[in-house]
């Protein structure tokens, strides 16, 4: 245990040690066994007069609990990470903990490994819930480590957004929100281009001059931003899965195109979809660490000077003078 984060072992210690471990994962557990039942309802309701068997409709359970799971993951994993730099600010313990001999990317992946720890936890205790749509819906074992591997994802994802935001704000709330900013930025942001290609394209599409196949296919590529759309990026995952088909094709598709042309036709052949936004994510996510790390530096160039402006000035006091004997 020796190598590992002194940060993880400390803060895995002390929550181990307390109730709020328990009260998260009875909440966490309380609102999947909730879900679960209603959609069983729904299953139930939806089958009623049908004359198969209602255990295949089961198999639904695993893209419901998946994405219940990973909605949860997604909200509370940057709030933790949110408060973990400015927090130490707030309670003015920052310094100290940058005068011991751990380098600033050693403290910023101790609060995020530890983020990630708890998240997984949750995630694990849930396998029992999850493992029924497996047994009884009779899906592939190998999808369960899939969904493993994509909760994992969200949550580096997830914290390295709120470290960066922790390390920008003095306060913890402010890291809030500007971790909820990010997530529009790449939930909105990257639909953003594909909207305003269709806009333009709708409004000169029949011009005299109308679109080329060049142009179609370069209102095609513009639909690379979504490689960078976690929502593109679950809804991929778990239709290559249910159905065997590709969400990004279907959506380029809209713009009239059916020939084999430009990138996108290419990234969306297979699960190279999956595998080049898997690297993507991942990219960002240590962009976003090592940006989080070098704003905690105490050395880097002008820190002394910000910090000596935020230190609140106090007037010079005079020496008492000792009474003449």
């Amino acid at each position: 245990m020796m190598w590992l984060n002194p940060i993880v072992k400390k803060d895995v210690r002390v929550q181990s040690r307390s109730m709020k471990i328990c009260w998260g994962v009875f909440a966490y557990e309380l609102i999947l066994a909730l879900v679960f039942f209603l959609a069983m309802l729904i299953i139930q309701q939806q089958n009623r007069y049908s004359t198969g068997n209602i255990y295949s409709a089961l198999v639904w359970l695993y893209p419901v609990l998946a994405v219940t799971q990973l909605v949860i993951l997604g909200v509370v994993v940057p709030v933790r990470t949110a408060s973990s730099i400015s927090g130490e600010k707030e309670r003015q313990t920052f310094d100290i903990m940058m005068t011991t001999g751990m380098t600033p990317f050693s403290v910023i992946m101790g609060k995020v490994t530890t983020a990630i720890v708890q998240s997984m936890f949750f995630v694990v205790a849930s396998m029992p819930i999850m493992a029924l749509c497996f047994v009884i819906g009779g899906m592939s074992w190998s999808y369960l480590f899939f969904f493993l591997g994509i909760a994992l994802l969200v949550s580096i994802f997830s914290a390295s957004i709120g470290i960066l935001c922790s390390s920008l704000c003095r306060k913890s709330i402010s890291a809030v929100i500007m971790s909820y900013g990010f997530y529009l930025i790449f939930f909105l942001g990257t639909v953003l281009p594909c909207i305003l290609y269709e806009i333009l394209a709708e409004s000169i599409r029949y011009s005299a001059n109308g679109l080329t196949q060049q142009n179609i296919a370069l209102g095609r590529d513009l639909y690379l931003f979504l490689l960078l759309n976690p929502a593109v990026y679950l809804a991929e995952f778990f239709t290559q899965i249910m159905a065997g088909e590709s969400v990004v094709n279907s959506l380029a598709d809209i713009m009239g195109s059916t020939q084999n042309t430009g990138l996108v036709s290419h990234v969306a052949v297979g699960h190279r979809w999956m595998i080049l936004s898997t690297i993507l994510f991942l990219a960002i996510s240590m962009l976003f660490l090592f940006l989080a790390s070098k704003r905690i530096n105490p050395m880097k160039k002008g820190a002394g000077k910000r910090a000596a402006r935020n230190m609140p000035r106090q007037g010079v006091q005079p020496m008492p003078q000792q009474p003449e004997k």
